[in-house]
């Protein structure tokens, strides 16, 4: 008889979806090279920091504002160098340690320690000097930096608060999760960190996960088999191609968040040092010739035929995804080529038998590099290779290892034009400094000048310098609104697309919401739920 009915408690057993502790897995492409918050530089540890970081404020990646984390309340000085934080009182770290304002300042101080050479540091050196600390009553504390720095409070949104007095040093984190494991190229595993402070309007204690599985895996076409498996739940950042064949499938699963913040872009090599003839260089340090060039590129097909429309056409610098920074008043480059043509004539080119010459009777032709393997620049640089035929330019198109691209593009110069892609995970325009400055290292086309080398140069020299130490955000708007407006009046960048950003969420993972700007899936991480099934009986 028990037998029976135990048959009969299993035959009327079903599963039923509830939400559950549970564990959620995504990718890194890449094992963390630290895990100290304060020297992350890699895609792989940044994730990892902001699973396991606690901020004093957090930059809603939705509405691209700052709320309250760590720190209930702030405020920056009106000369831009004094900030005070209000600090949540009860904080613990992981371990137990009581969170305070001591360990405020010891992290700032270890930031900005030289030694360190902390890349997170860099946004805060406004000046030579040293920061000071006050410690106020009812839990305040005041920072003052030796000179303003701009945007300031938006910067502690990348700073992980450390503890000055764990035993665990940067293993004790204030964020929701904990590094429990760590496997050299097979996985990173979190575990719930069991001090955290957040709870949800129902007064549960938050995050809603157990744990969070990072599995390392470098090749793309296992991470999207794995999506399709249900071995993992989140591609946060997913290429057009794998997009376009998951969705006849999983439509419902994908998302695209429109344009994202970063750029695909060409430029030419004006450096004194590279080595390439003396009438090249003359071509490529004309303003008609690189605005020729960008009117005679199609920057709607190579959105069409490269992304499958899974991009936007660039103007500048800075993406519309950007809601503050981006340059309304701009508009792309018009697809002309007989514009193009008319602007070379005015340079002094001239077309003889459907091929352009310069003054001095050599036929115009360069080379692109671009790094190999990368199948969309591929695809774009044959698009460019196309269209400027169409006005008599012939171009090479040669793919190299990145090693050897990067070799060419910061050592030896011996290139002529490069197609390639730039990162923009901030928000700031200061966090493109290197690339503004003349005498900034990422000023590709011709970086680290002693002195600007043209007077557009000095111009926007003048201009980064000048928004870098204004402390209104509407004066530092209008200083880089020139400066965009530069930038798309001269091409050294002559700017082609804005790849969209794509994510794959599966239906098991509740609570995502996910946007352009990085981390696109899981920038409400302790929100998160999984479905897992439940036996009802």
């Amino acid at each position: 008889m028990k037998i029976k009915i135990c048959l009969l408690l299993l035959a009327l057993a079903i599963t039923v979806p509830g939400f559950g502790q549970g564990e959620l897995r995504f990718c890194l492409h890449a094992d963390p090279k630290t895990f100290n918050p304060l020297l992350v530089d890699d895609d792989a540890s940044e994730a990892v920091r902001y699973l396991t970081g606690g901020v004093l404020v957090r930059l809603n990646r939705r509405t691209q504002q700052l709320e309250p984390e760590l720190a209930t309340a702030w405020k920056v000085s009106p000369d831009g160098r004094r900030i005070e934080f209000t600090l949540r009182p009860g904080i613990k770290f992981s371990d137990g340690t009581p969170f305070g304002a001591e360990d405020v300042a010891f992290t700032m101080k270890s930031l900005m320690d030289p030694e360190l050479h902390s890349p997170i540091g860099d946004g805060f050196r406004s000046a030579n000097g040293d920061m000071h600390f006050q410690i106020l009553p009812k839990n305040r504390i005041a920072i003052t930096f030796p000179a303003p720095v701009a945007g300031l409070d938006k910067l502690f949104d990348q700073v992980s608060m450390m503890s000055a007095h764990s035993p665990e040093k940067e293993r004790a984190v204030l964020g929701p999760f904990v590094v429990a494991d760590y496997k050299p190229g097979s996985y990173v595993e979190l575990k719930r960190n069991p001090n955290y402070w957040k709870k949800d309007s129902a007064g549960r204690h938050l995050p809603y996960l157990d744990a969070v599985r990072l599995d390392i895996q470098q090749n793309r076409e296992i991470e999207v088999m794995r999506f399709k498996r249900g071995e993992v739940q989140l591609i946060n950042s997913l290429d057009g191609e794998y997009y376009d064949r998951l969705q006849p499938q999983m439509r419902s699963e994908l998302f695209d968040s429109g344009p994202s913040f970063d750029s695909e872009q060409m430029w030419f090599n004006q450096s004194p040092a590279a080595k390439i003839p003396e009438y090249k260089l003359a071509w490529f340090r004309s303003t008609q010739f690189r605005q020729a060039i960008s009117s005679a590129i199609n920057r709607q097909d190579l959105v069409r035929l490269v992304f499958n429309n899974h991009a936007t056409p660039a103007i500048g610098p800075i993406s519309p995804a950007n809601k503050f920074w981006f340059n309304s008043k701009l508009k792309p480059h018009a697809y002309d080529q007989s514009a193009a043509i008319r602007l070379l004539v005015k340079a002094g080119f001239r077309m003889q038998g459907g091929v352009l010459h310069d003054a001095q009777g050599h036929a115009v032709e360069f080379s692109i590099i671009t790094n190999a393997g990368n199948q969309a620049r591929e695809r774009m640089a044959a698009v460019i290779q196309q269209d400027l035929a169409g006005i008599g330019i012939k171009v090479g198109v040669v793919t190299l290892d990145f090693p050897s691209l990067i070799e060419r593009m910061t050592r030896t110069f011996n290139y002529e034009a490069c197609l390639l892609g730039l990162n923009n995970n901030g928000l700031d325009p200061n966090d493109q400094m290197a690339v503004w400055l003349s005498s900034g290292d990422n000023h590709q086309w011709n970086p680290a000048q002693k002195s600007p080398a043209t007077a557009w140069e000095a111009e926007v020299d003048k201009l980064m310098r000048a928004q870098a130490s204004a402390t209104s955000a509407t004066k530092r708007k209008a200083l880089f609104d020139k400066v965009q407006e530069i930038a798309w009046e001269q091409q050294p960048f002559i700017y082609l697309v804005h790849k969209n950003a794509l994510s794959a969420v599966s239906k098991e993972v509740h609570g995502a919401e996910p946007v352009a700007l990085s981390p696109q899936t899981y920038w409400q991480i302790e929100k998160l739920r999984v479905t897992i099934e439940r036996a009802s009986r």
